[in-house]
């Protein structure tokens, strides 16, 4: 973590896989309401789908923005690595989801009349406020797993 604080390359490099961390939490959010509200998936399986569809995304973009100069290794290879620690932080991500969405409903439950009277949204319930918050939870949390290992393992050819 010193480093991304210290070293100017390192810091561009995660705000970078920040950013397109931020395009692949914005697909990532959208395919999970998507499902849960159009095709009333459990959260979990929501959550696992719209997480494969982030990955490849996400990939893409760190692939030729974020490490531009990691071309040591070939695109299949990279693309396989990159794969192993998402599903890696996949399996950090879903035992998240399932421990922490029925407290998490819980709370909202006891909160939501008061933030909702304050919200002019129609989908301001405590089902969808817990979800989404469970998922920005562990979105969160894979993003720092996904940084460090894929910086070190997946594109560890780069200075």
């Amino acid at each position: 973590m010193t480093v991304v604080l210290t070293n100017q390359r390192e810091r561009t490099r995660f705000l970078r896989f920040a950013a397109v961390g931020v395009i692949g939490a914005v697909l990532d959010f959208g395919i999970a309401n998507l499902l849960i509200s159009l095709a009333h998936a459990p959260l979990v399986l929501a959550g696992t789908i719209s997480f494969i569809c982030a990955i490849l995304s996400n990939f893409t973009w760190n692939r030729y923005w974020t490490y531009p100069d990691s071309r040591s290794k070939p695109l299949l290879y990279q693309l396989l690595t990159f794969s192993v620690v998402s599903i890696m932080g996949l399996a950090i991500r879903i035992p998240t989801l399932a421990i922490l969405e029925p407290p998490m409903e819980r709370l909202l439950a006891n909160l939501s009349f008061n933030i909702c009277t304050l919200l002019p949204f129609s989908f301001c319930s405590p089902k969808f406020m817990a979800d989404n918050a469970t998922l920005a939870i562990a979105v969160i949390i894979v993003m720092f797993w996904n940084f460090f290992v894929n910086r070190y393992w997946t594109y560890n050819d780069v200075k």
